[in-house]
């Protein structure tokens, strides 16, 4: 359960020249077509946008192998750097395609798109941007310095994480090995989990909070540069969403807290505390603690992907047989778990830090929902195969929620349903509620004009966490510093709303095809994934028969939620 990334090329040599072959095509590019679009025709413009979609998808080709080299090994830094280089390069010679394409006449505009249907939604949400947009100049120089600025701090962030120890027991482990103990049976391990984790994350204090302020600065450049209404505009954008439909998520979430506050009054009922406290979140329930090896994981996703659609099974088999996944916690090891699109003429990369958890076995069904998704939407071509945030989540919750429907049904009692059912539920607050509290966290950071200090950060943290948990759940001091290890923050400010977002979208789809009102509702949904990016969210959600700018909309996954905290309730 490794990566064969000799699938991209034999040697960093042989992706070297890679690289310098494609510059000199983009170099070709750029003295074929710069200061020359508005004298192509409609057909000539097509072979134009071809050409220029192929450079880019091939120049993504090579950074996926440099990022992913050093996801295995973040002490390959040096390596991506070299590929992000070369990547820039690229970059630099296709920079001038789309402002030129977007200072046309809007007559000149409409006749490329039309003449270009595939890629006719990619064009219009370029013109739309153009009101941020910058001269070309301008642009190459903000390209040229983007590698030693935020991406750069989101490198040191990775490499630091990597390398950090807890001193847990008198024993040093990672990051990925300590966070599993916050869910063991035994109280005194998960409250020397906590403790560790939070005596780690103060010695680096200093490091992480830097690297936060470095982010949300180099965003406030950025958008006051480009005129951007906010710092979360680019990400709204990004995302195909409005910021008041953000801000009704945001409502609906946020007015029903509550249910949270429900949940953890329950749990410390059954599990006999006075008082429920942050390292008892993720407690197990009853007797089943809910550990697997990973065929038996491997196995029970299979099993529930094969029930919904064959389609799918085969996807993910095939992905697991053929070295698509990088499964167990290593040293330097980047931490967490994604699955990265890489190129079509290869197939989806997931990396798993896999502990033998419950949770370990909803998180590679979310990984390989988003490889299913992935490689579903290469047909859609590199262009339109890019999903926004909003829409990327849905297949991986989607898949978890296929996984969790076989294992509750298999319990074979009631305490151990309720185990099952309470920490999945506890998995949906972490993608739903939490998310919203991440999302007004760093409204609160980046709506402060000035550099902050450790403490500032953490007391925005703490009171934006404590609305989640209200007087159910007790947050000890040092939960303060928990901010610091989310990579969200670094890697992509803004990101966490989208899985709040895909929660509740995929909570009504899901309910949908429980129901059986939707007789094609595999073909519907198969049909949803292979769109990828090539359609608005409107459009695709309306496939479901949704309306997903109405203000009810919401409502219907909540509703889900609400369902079964009454279960476990009843239990």
């Amino acid at each position: 359960m490794t990566w064969n990334l000799t699938e991209f090329f034999e040697n960093e040599s042989q992706a070297s020249e890679f690289c310098v072959n494609l510059l000199a095509e983009a170099e070709g590019f750029e003295k074929e077509y710069k200061n020359n679009l508005f004298a192509l025709s409609d057909e000539d413009f097509e072979e134009a946008l071809r050409k220029y979609e192929s450079i880019s998808e091939r120049a993504s080709k090579a950074m996926s192998w440099a990022h992913l080299s050093f996801a295995k090994d973040t002490r390959k830094g040096a390596l991506q750097a070299k590929f992000e280089e070369f990547y820039t390069k690229i970059d630099e010679k296709l920079l001038f395609f789309m402002l030129e394409f977007n200072a046309l006449p809007r007559q000149k505009q409409e006749s490329f798109c039309e003449h270009c249907e595939a890629h006719r939604y990619f064009l219009e949400r370029s013109i739309e941007s153009k009101k941020y947009e910058l001269s070309l100049a301008e642009e190459r120089v903000l390209l040229r310095t983007a590698n030693t600025g935020a991406s750069a701090f989101s490198r040191l962030f990775d490499e630091s994480m990597a390398r950090i120890k807890f001193d847990f027991n008198g024993e040093k482990i990672g990051e990925e090995e300590l966070l599993s103990k916050l869910s063991d049976k035994d109280r005194l391990v998960r409250k020397a989990a906590a403790l560790s984790l939070s005596e780690g994350l103060k010695a680096n204090s200093h490091l992480l909070s830097f690297i936060f302020n470095i982010i949300k600065t180099d965003l406030k450049n950025d958008c006051e540069l480009r005129g951007y209404e906010s710092a979360e505009s680019p990400r709204h954008i990004s995302n195909a969403v409005s910021k008041e439909s953000v801000d009704a998520l945001i409502k609906a979430c946020e007015s029903n807290f509550e249910l949270s506050h429900r949940y953890y009054a329950k749990k410390r009922e059954i599990l006999g505390y006075s008082e429920l406290y942050d390292y008892d979140r993720y407690a197990p329930l009853g007797s089943d603690d809910g550990e697997f090896s990973f065929d038996e994981a491997k196995e029970l996703v299979l099993a529930a992907f094969r029930d919904f659609s064959p389609q799918f099974a085969t996807i993910a088999e095939t992905g697991l047989n053929n070295g698509w996944c990088d499964a167990m916690p290593a040293d330097f090891k980047m931490g967490g778990a994604f699955s990265h699109s890489a190129s079509a003429d290869t197939h989806p990369f997931v990396l798993l830090n896999f502990t033998n958890k419950r949770r370990d076995v909803y998180t590679l069904a979310h990984e390989f929902g988003h490889a299913i998704h992935q490689f579903l939407s290469y047909k859609a071509g590199y262009f339109g195969s890019h999903t926004p945030l909003t829409m990327a989540e849905t297949a991986s919750v989607f898949c978890e929620m296929l996984v969790f429907e076989r294992i509750k049904n298999a319990a074979s009692s009631n305490e151990e349903k309720r185990a099952i059912l309470g920490a999945k539920i506890e998995d949906i607050f972490a993608t739903l509620f939490r998310q919203i509290n991440f999302t007004t966290f760093e409204r609160a950071v980046h709506a402060e004009p000035d550099e902050l200090s450790c403490d500032s950060i953490s007391k925005l943290w703490m009171n934006e966490s404590e609305k989640m948990f209200g007087d159910s759940l007790k947050l000890n001091d040092y939960y303060e510093l928990w901010w610091s290890y989310i990579p969200h923050f670094i890697h992509t400010p803004f990101y966490c709303y989208a899985y709040s977002y895909a929660q509740l979208l995929v909570l009504a789809i899901f309910g949908l095809y429980k129901s059986g009102k939707c007789e094609n509702f595999v073909e519907i949904y198969t049909q949803f994934l292979s769109l990828g990016g090539s359609k608005s969210p409107k459009e695709m959600v309306a496939m479901f028969g949704f309306d997903i700018e109405s203000s009810e909309f919401w409502q219907i996954g909540i509703n889900e939620v609400k369902k079964l905290v009454d279960e476990f309730e009843s239990l």
